[in-house]
């Protein structure tokens, strides 16, 4: 049997900077940001790197998120 998908928790992107998504996706859209995390290292790796994720909900309880 295969199983039928209902919803996505949420949607990943990448995007070059943070900011002007930000005021794209809250200022134009009217998303509003849930969580933001910052992080040093990239992930599972040793290698230094500044980024962030952030996430913006949508009317119905998922998300859109960049990194």
């Amino acid at each position: 049997m295969i199983p039928s998908i209902k919803s996505v928790n949420h949607a990943a992107y990448r995007c070059r900077d943070v900011e002007q998504t930000r005021r794209f996706y809250e200022g134009v859209l009217g998303l509003k940001v849930k969580a933001a995390l910052a992080f040093d290292q990239i992930s599972g790796t040793v290698l230094d790197r500044s980024y962030m994720h952030i996430f913006f909900e949508m009317a119905d309880g998922n998300y859109i998120a960049f990194f």
